[in-house]
């Protein structure tokens, strides 16, 4: 056998040889879904489950804004399955021409196929593309589909998006493809109505996702007010307590306005709606069958409900047709562009701002605005299925006529009530713009003083030797007792100290002026050095983590709410970056005897259950412990060693992150537990199931 070298050029040549038209791959049909499910629905975890739920409950919606459907129902069941049935036309059930197939068989099987090109069947709907059932099948193990319509009820099922006939129940019942639609019974004529029901793919989705019900209450109740008159009920069959919820709204988006708003209310909700019209070049399907570039003619219809509080909290949700568009677009910069301009005029016409200063801005009029902007359309033009961001370049134009002319005529008015809220409406953006420049020449100011050296620090505070905003931690301790243990456990290289006394201001109820005021808050505020408000600049705060140590009681969780909703509302930036930690304090400490004189160890537990859980599998493996077991009331009781060990040393100790829903949830139940708002608390109180075990007594 006799081997030839081979020169490189030649393999190179070979390899390039290789890659003929063989090589690539044709997705047919649904197979395309199958292998880039993200593309059409953003991902595989819980979140594009959920849009694969929400995806069915849209086309639904689109019957209701067709004026066709009042009753949409969501069940959950048991065996991972989820339905949902509408009384809307029913998907058609006759023949398409092209393809020869059943109504319900090219929606549900074709990519870019429904009802939403023409523009015949519905003026303004969600859905677009014609993908978002047919995808949801693609992705489902099983899909069944059952129309009432005609007088009959049709009935088709899919297995991951070909047609077919199970024999049972389930995903797992044996499969035949075969094509077509059965009739398996007879209805009044006068009942129609669509149910699909299906099992996400397994093969697909990730192991964890899984539908959360919350999500879908907030979005039933989303489209409620967004299509007054639509009755959305949830029912949520997966455990032995069944539960079922319904949402009904008359008033629209200016109840769901109200339902938004966080704060207290600065006047009236202010309801903006209008018209406009406009061109667009469109690709149509002529008789042929060909794409023609065609100039059509489009109406917009602008609805807008807005109302402002005395927070400075902005809150703001914008749709088109019922579709949210969480990152805004081109109605959204219409509404706001238009808000601007108009408040300025108003501003300067009533005098409200002095001729030396200087106009307000974006920031100053959305402070405290909670605002629903929606808009209704034929063909809007999303950035990708998921329709986060409206294109529709015509909408700016359409939005801000709207918004400036019913704007100028509200600012205008000789009705003495809207008159009044217009006026509030002013000082409140003024004092924000004022306060705004006021903030900026301060911390123009404070940025000339090297923060480390200037004296108006507190000289409570035992700051750290080190600079580096990447190594610095700010721990802010609870009472004055802990202060001389903490000190003594800390690393003063890069960890630094700031005692505050007991509880401070709940800035849920106070006034920024209060907040201000008050001792302990405005030290927190001056040691981060970053400011507060909408003036808090991330990149100055002075340390990389602010750690919240409280005791691990009662008082001590009640604490770290406080100082939470401090850091939520004034300073969230910190938050949002994941800046902000609580300290876990251990609550026991056991001490196992050794045998032999030989010096015993120590176990610390972190909760009642565990300390149960450590001292039964010690008694199993016969080991015995000092009674009584300590138990820590404070940080104050632990040495120096302990807590160090414990609570500070980054090689040992355990850090709990603070996320947004944490600060979120914590600001909601003070809000609940110590806002302005007496009957949810009073029906809280009186309703409360209270653990005697929790109470610190």
């Amino acid at each position: 056998m006799t081997f030839r070298p081979v020169a490189e050029k030649d393999i190179a040549t070979n390899v390039q040889d290789s890659y003929t038209a063989k090589d690539l791959a044709v997705l047919e049909g649904l197979d395309a879904v199958r292998k880039r499910p993200g593309m059409y629905i953003g991902s595989t975890d819980s979140r594009g489950l959920m849009h694969c739920l929400w995806e069915i409950i849209d086309n639904s919606v689109d019957e209701s804004l067709a004026g066709h459907c009042k009753k949409i129902e969501i069940n959950l069941e048991s065996d991972g399955s989820v339905e949902v049935h509408d009384d809307g036309r029913g998907i058609p059930v006759d023949k398409e021409p092209k393809t020869g197939l059943t109504g319900v068989e090219v929606v549900l099987t074709k990519l870019h196929a429904g009802g939403k090109f023409g523009g015949g069947s519905y003026a303004a709907s969600g859905g677009l593309h014609g993908v978002g059932a047919s995808v949801v099948n693609a992705l489902a193990s099983r899909l069944d589909a059952e129309v009432d319509r005609d007088g009959k009820i049709y009935w088709m099922s899919f297995q991951r998006g070909v047609a077919g006939i199970f024999d049972g129940d389930g995903p797992k019942a044996p499969f035949e493809p075969k094509s077509g639609l059965r009739v398996i019974g007879k209805i009044s004529s006068k009942v129609t109505g669509t149910r699909i029901k299906w099992w996400s793919d397994r093969q697909i989705f990730l192991k964890e996702a899984e539908l959360d019900l919350e999500d879908i209450y907030a979005r039933a109740r989303q489209t409620s007010y967004l299509v007054p008159g639509l009755t959305l009920i949830v029912n949520d069959n997966r455990t032995k307590t069944k539960t079922t919820e319904v949402f009904f709204h008359k008033s629209g988006i200016t109840e769901y306005c109200n339902f938004l708003q966080p704060d207290e209310a600065v006047g009236d909700v202010i309801r903006i709606y209008g018209t406009g019209h406009y061109q667009e070049t469109v690709p149509v399907l002529d008789d042929k069958g060909h794409m023609v570039s065609t100039e059509v003619e489009r109406d917009m219809e602008v609805d807008i409900a807005m109302k402002w509080g005395n927070g400075f909290e902005t809150t703001q949700r914008s749709f088109v047709n019922i579709i949210a568009t969480p990152k805004g677009g081109t109605h959204v910069l219409g509404f706001e562009r238009a808000l601007v301009k108009v408040v300025n005029e108003a501003l300067r016409s009533t005098k409200t701002l002095a001729n030396k200063e200087i106009d307000v801005i974006k920031d100053d009029v959305i402070e405290g605005l909670t605002a629903v902007v929606t808009v209704r359309m034929s063909e809007p033009q999303f950035e990708g299925q998921t329709k986060e961001v409206l294109g529709t370049a015509a909408a700016t134009r359409i939005v801000s006529a709207v918004v400036a002319d019913k704007m100028k005529e509200y600012f205008n008015t000789s009705k003495r009530i809207d008159k009044a809220n217009g006026r509030l409406v002013l000082e409140k953006i003024a004092a924000a713009s004022r306060t705004r420049i006021s903030a900026r020449a301060h911390k123009d100011l404070q940025r000339r003083k090297n923060a480390l050296e200037s004296s108006s620090l507190p000289t409570k505070l035992s700051d750290c030797r080190s600079e580096d905003v990447t190594r610095t931690e700010l721990f802010i301790v609870e009472g004055d007792s802990a202060l001389g243990t903490t000190k003594a456990a800390r690393n003063s290289e890069f960890q630094a100290i700031l005692p505050i006394r007991g509880k401070i201001l709940n800035v849920q109820k106070a006034s920024l002026s209060q907040m201000l005021e008050d001792k302990e808050c405005g030290s927190i505020i001056q040691v981060i050095g970053a400011g507060s408000g909408k003036s808090f600049e991330l990149d100055e705060a002075r340390y990389g983590r602010v750690i919240l140590m409280s005791d691990a009681d009662v008082d001590g969780a009640h604490i770290r709410c406080l100082l939470l909703t401090l850091m939520y509302r004034y300073m969230r930036p910190l938050i949002d970056s994941g800046r902000v930690f609580a300290a876990i304090p251990p609550l026991h400490r056991i001490e196992v005897m050794g045998g032999g004189g030989k010096k015993g160890e120590y176990i610390y537990t972190y909760s009642d259950d565990e300390m149960k859980k450590i001292t039964a599998d010690l008694k199993k493996s016969g080991k015995r412990w000092k009674e009584p077991i300590q138990r820590y009331k404070g940080l104050g009781e632990m040495d120096a060693d302990q807590l160090r060990e414990t609570t500070m040393d980054p090689d040992a100790r355990t850090l709990r992150r603070i996320t947004v829903s944490d600060a979120t949830a914590a600001e909601a139940m003070f809000e609940l537990l110590m806002g302005s708002d007496v009957a949810p608390r009073k029906e809280f109180i009186a309703n409360a199931e209270i653990d005697r075990e929790h109470i610190d007594a």
